[in-house]
């Protein structure tokens, strides 16, 4: 689950420095997550400019769901700026983390 614009809560080019070494990471491992879940400000890495559209994209075509909160999207007026990922609801997230082991939120 990735909640923010970026990680942990500090300056915006360390938070995006941080995710981007986070997920850089977690690509380049053999074992990668089913699926990443992004609502709230989290919808705003997968937009327009992020910093991590090429990690994620490179996620997803290893298999990975990138599942992206349409509330959010229309809360931040991105729904037209979707780059990667599923757009779907509550639902879609819900049974992301039913499928998963286990949930961790950034």
């Amino acid at each position: 689950m990735i909640t923010s614009g970026g990680m942990g809560k500090a300056e915006k080019g360390l938070s995006h420095k941080l995710i981007r070494t986070y997920l850089s990471l977690l690509n380049d491992n053999e074992v990668l997550p089913g699926a990443r879940c992004f609502y709230t400000e989290g919808v705003k890495l997968v937009t327009d400019g992020a910093p991590v559209l090429d990690i994620l994209a490179s996620m997803k075509e290893k298999g990975v769901d990138l599942v992206v909160c349409k509330t959010c999207l229309e809360y931040y007026d991105l729904s037209s700026q979707v780059q990667v990922g599923i757009v779907g609801g509550m639902p879609v997230i819900i049974t992301a983390q039913w499928k998963a082991e286990k949930v961790i939120t950034l």
